[in-house]
This record gives C-alpha cells, structure tokens and sequence, in this order.
C-alpha cells in the first residue's frame, strides 16, 4: 500500500465535527504528538488508524487519498491559465495549493468569479454610458454568477449527494411502502393527509400547485413517471420544506434567487431518492450492471431521470459507481452538469466537440459508448443517449437533449457497456477536454478557438493543421 499523507483533509474533518486534538487521538487509540505529525504530513496515515478514522467519521478511505483534488486542480488551472503561461504560477504551485490547502484554493476560485462577474456589470455600465450594447457574454445565461449557474455548483461541491435528504427520503419511502408499479396510488394516498387532490390539467404548465385550494394540478401530459416525480416533489416541500430551507440557506442568502433555487433543486434531489430509494435501487443497479434501459424498465422511469439517480449513488460504505452526469443540446449549451468523479467541466466555453454527446445527436434513441482520455492522461467510460421532450400536440415543438454519464476506467468493468471494450488499451481512447478555451492540447485540429493564455505563431510564409498553432515556451 501507498503512503498516504492527508493532514490537510484531517485537520479540516477535525474541525469540522468540532474535536480538539487530544480528544481525536483518545478516540483512534494514540498519542496526541502522533496525530499531530500526521495532520502536519511528517507521518503518514497507517492502515489501523485510517480504519479507525473511516469508522469514527462514516467516511470511505478514499476521502483520504489524493484523488479527490483533481477536479480543484483542474478548476485552478482553468481560472489561473494566463498566470500559469505566463510562469506566475507553475502547476505544482497549484497541485500543491489544492492538496495542501483546499479551502484557500476555493477561496482564489471564489474570487476569481467574483471578480468576472464584476468586470461584466463594469462593462456592461461603460457601454451603456455610450449608449452602446454590452460587451459579448456579459450576463450570459451560463455566467458564472448567475443564480442557475450557482446552483449546479451548490451540487458539485457536495458531489452530487446530500446524505441526511437521501437518507430522509428512503425512510419515507419505507414507511408509506413505495414500490415498483404502486409509486402513484401511494404518493396520492400520502398527499391526501396532508389534504392535497391531485387533479389533471390541459394547461401548458408540467404542473401548478394552488395551496389555498390544497390543489396539485398536473399536466395529462406527462407519462406516469413524470407524473410521480411531480407528485413526489411536493410532498418533500410539504413535509420535509424546513429541512430544505436549512440545506438551501448554507449557501444562500434566504429568500434570494439562488435561495429559492437550491430549495426546489434539493425538492427535486429528494423526489428522486423517495421513488428510487437509494439501497434498492442500488442493489438492482448492481445486479444488473447498471443497464440504464433494463432499470427504466424496472422502475418505470425515463431514461433521464434514472441516469440523474445513478451519479448520486455515494453513501458512504455502500457507493455505486462515482459518475459524472451531463445534459446537452445540439449547440452546446450544458443545462445540467454533475460529477461524483474528478471528472472537470469548463467554465470558460463549449464542451470538446470530440465528446460522444454530440455523436449522439447523429443516431437518436441509440446508446453511444466512448473511452475517452483527458489531457491529465485520466481514461473515462462515457455512455450517452438522446432524450426528446414533447408536450403531445401537434405541431408542438419538441426539445431534444443528450444525456451522458461517465465513470473512471477503473470502474468500468462494473458496467454491462464495457463489454468487448480493450480497457486497457490507452491508445484506444479518444483524446477529449474541457473546451477548447482551457483544453491544454495544443495541436488539437479540431480547435475552434484559440486556447487561454497563449501566445499564437503567426506566420504568412507556412500554415499548419493545427488551426491555432502556438509560439514555443
């Protein structure tokens, strides 16, 4: 076994749980001076205190490994590009900072976006003092300080799991006797205590809850599924809307947008958890090696939604696979985004065009399977598939997205799509990235723009294949 060095992570679950020093050595059995060396990386890690640490905080021993700071790295890399280029900063200046001091290096991230979304509301006031237009991309609908975009982060941080809601909604879940083929009749019974009638609608609304008339009304056309998640939703605002608050207020200013926000979004989190209670849909998951068309079928949900209640499979001692979860459009726009992996996605552009999402869009309805290679040389197994939403009338307009979910490699084999797939081959997988604007593979040919932090080669005597080709360092 590796050494492992995870002082930073120690001292900061010590402080968080509330415990000084002298009391954390009495509970793992040893010296105060010994947990100090190792808070402070002078000592590793052994194997009998890191399974007393997993046993004292419910952690998996992989909490302690240095894995879990790729995607922070990646995200320093990304928001410090032009300081990293210009030899400010080297990359193992900032491996360093994300291993050793995590909580500073969200700290520069966080004010890296503060200072974007400034310079935004500051160019925007310039060019209306000209009476002018704003400057391309402020306030884009994907800002980063927007309040959609703060929610998709207020789930990436927490990994795209929120324990006591999970845990909350699969208690539920046993107590009213969800199953299979029954979730509707006994989430309309459970609504009935609280008063509620459920009632259908022709209206263009998913659904419209009316609290003085204690009235959900549901649109006819949703399919049964959608219908559950719908009915399931707000049961969590009715029984459980304090603990939501509190969860959304950790993060948010209450009764802001992002507030209010974060509070459906964690109603939703729970809607999904109370019709797919976690250790069942888990147990079926494994056993059928996470065919995502076999557990549809099972449970009678979309495609969509199970993939969504797939990449929240994280409950310490009994995880299912860490994935990554993304929901695009034909342009590219990422309207939902969420990893349990290290797996990064860009704040600064499109997605890597090379990514088996957009194949998708060539072949509706069909599962696309993809080993794809990241420029840190970490290989995923990419599964994607189209969705089309349609609200049944004629001439109505459809949306269609593409949903993926990936994994690590090394977790593969645990999925039925890695069947007749050579894993192990790194030559095999396609090279990909997080954009082209922080994608670090220069000669990439498939480049759209030019990548940050670069100076190009300009040359009017040669060209290249490369299309943005880069001055050497």
């Amino acid at each position: 076994m590796a050494k492992v060095y995870a002082g930073p992570r120690l001292r900061r679950l010590r402080a968080e749980r509330g415990l000084r020093q002298a009391e954390l050595a009495r509970t793992l059995g040893i010296s105060p001076g010994y947990l100090n060396q190792m808070e402070h990386d002078t000592r590793p890690l052994t194997v009998p205190v890191l399974l007393r640490l997993t046993e004292t905080f419910g952690v998996d021993p992989e909490f302690f490994s240095g894995r879990d700071t790729s995607r922070l790295l990646a995200d320093l890399r990304e928001a410090l590009a032009d300081e990293v280029d210009g030899g400010r900063v080297s990359p193992d200046d900032l491996g360093e900072l994300a291993e050793k001091l995590p909580s500073v290096a969200e700290l520069v991230l966080e004010l890296g976006r503060r200072n974007q979304a400034l310079a935004h509301r500051l160019a925007e006031a310039a060019a209306a003092r000209e009476g002018e237009p704003g400057p391309p991309g402020a306030r884009r609908p994907d800002d980063p300080r927007t309040p959609h975009e703060e929610i998709r982060e207020f789930f990436y941080r927490r990994r795209n799991y929120l324990h006591e809601t999970d845990l909350a909604a699969e208690d539920l879940a046993e107590e009213i006797g969800i199953r299979p083929g029954e979730v509707l009749t006994v989430l309309d019974r459970r609504l009935s205590r609280h008063g509620v009638r459920v009632a259908t609608h022709p209206g263009p609304e998913q659904h419209r809850y009316d609290p003085g008339a204690r009235v959900l009304y549901v649109s006819g056309r949703l399919r049964p599924g959608q219908r559950a998640f719908r009915m399931a939703t707000q049961l969590a605002l009715l029984e459980y809307g304090t603990a939501l608050s509190a969860l959304a207020g950790e993060d948010f200013t209450p009764g802001s947008d992002a507030w209010s926000l974060a509070r459906i979004g964690v109603a939703h989190y729970f809607a999904a958890a109370l019709i797919l209670p976690y250790r069942a849909f888990h147990a079926t998951a494994e056993e059928l090696r996470y065919d995502i068309e076999q557990l549809t079928g099972t449970f009678g949900l979309g495609f969509e939604t199970v993939c969504h209640r797939l990449s929240t499979l994280q409950r310490p001692r009994l995880r299912g696979v860490p994935f990554s979860f993304v929901r695009v459009d034909r342009a590219g726009n990422m309207s939902k985004r969420q990893s349990a992996s290290g797996f990064h996605f860009s704040h600064a552009g499109g997605t890597c065009p090379l990514w088996n999402v957009y194949e998708a869009f060539a072949a509706p309805g069909r599962i696309h399977v993809q080993i794809a290679a990241m420029p840190d040389e970490q290989r995923y197994l990419w599964i994607a598939r189209t969705v089309t939403r349609h609200r049944g009338g004629w001439g109505d307009p459809a949306k269609t997205f593409a949903i993926g979910l990936g994994c690590e490699v090394q977790h593969a084999t645990r999925l039925v799509y890695s069947d007749g797939l050579d894993l192990g081959n790194a030559s095999a997988a396609t090279p990909i990235g997080m954009g082209c604007r922080a994608c670090e593979r220069l000669n990439c040919p498939q480049r759209a723009v030019p990548p940050l932090g670069r100076a190009l080669a300009v040359d009017e005597n040669s060209s290249t294949f490369v299309p943005y080709p880069v001055r050497p360092d």
